[in-house]
């Protein structure tokens, strides 16, 4: 995260802060190559790490990762608040692209965390479906979402390994299904395509889904990394702007549109796609 406006640190805390920079450099760079070089870590055993990782709050770091209101990352700045308003600004400007004018009946949000997003998007609704790993999280979501409106708040938990299972847990289908800050998370790029289907079959006929991916750009430092979950869990997995729009069409889900943000306050390489449900 960014200083904040007015903060200022002292010389050994810069190069303290720059070393640990270059040494999250060199091992990201390190477990790239070993994977460049075959050395791929199956996805079972990816599944199985950010399983342990997510199950459960474990520091600042996770609770940044989460996306919690109260993380150390957000004090002090208005950046909480800013990812729901701004995911909401651009799901309507989406949303007037392709023509969807329908009511926001039932959202879901596949990877919910803190609920930055859902206290934007839950007073829109009349339920709100939060999926997530963590029932930690969860909990706190419906918290945040209960401070804010008084939309019905349906928690479900998935494990990694099983993504599938949310269809037995939610009865019916969605008009507005979003997932942000979760693709570049999950363990492959196959594994994602098990997650475009899971959406197509959760999203009703004539819905919207806006999902947020991290996007290589043909430099083989932005390809999915694929090993070594907990030290790079941000960058595990990637695709090429055409290879996801293709993807998704191969799974029932109709590209409308795409946005690309090549960088803000939390990351690189963001890309936001609409897709829509014939």
């Amino acid at each position: 995260m960014p200083e904040g406006p007015g903060t200022s640190r002292r010389p050994w805390e810069v190069a303290v802060a720059h070393g640990k920079r270059l040494a999250v450099t060199a091992e990201d760079l390190l477990q790239r190559t070993l994977s460049a070089a075959g050395l791929r870590q199956p996805d079972s055993t990816i599944a199985a790490d950010a399983q342990d990782y997510w199950r459960r709050p474990n520091g600042s770091r996770w609770a940044a990762d989460s996306h919690w209101r109260e993380a150390p990352a957000f004090r002090g700045t208005d950046l909480w608040d800013r990812i729901g308003v701004d995911h909401l600004d651009l799901f309507e400007a989406g949303a007037r692209m392709a023509g969807f004018s329908r009511s926001w009946d039932r959202v879901i949000e596949w990877g919910c965390g803190g609920g930055a997003n859902a206290v934007r998007f839950a007073p829109r609704a009349k339920e709100f479906i939060g999926v997530d790993i963590s029932r930690d999280s969860l909990a706190e979501c419906g918290r945040q979402i209960e401070s804010v409106c008084d939309t019905a708040f349906l928690p479900v938990a998935v494990e990694v390994a099983d993504p599938e299972s949310a269809l037995g847990d939610i009865d019916g289908v969605c008009d507005v299904f979003l997932c942000f800050y979760v693709f570049e998370l999950i363990p492959s790029p196959e594994y994602g395509e098990r997650l475009l289907r899971v959406a197509h079959d959760l999203l009703a006929p004539g819905g919207l889904a806006l999902i947020q991916i991290k996007y290589e750009t043909g430099d083989w430092r932005t390809k999915s990394r694929r090993r070594s979950y907990r030290r790079g869990l941000a960058n595990m997995t990637t695709y090429s702007i055409h290879g996801f729009w293709e993807l998704a069409g191969r799974c029932g889900l109709v590209p409308r549109g795409v946005r690309l943000v090549p960088r803000n306050e939390l990351d690189e390489r963001y890309a936001y796609f609409f897709l829509s449900k014939e």
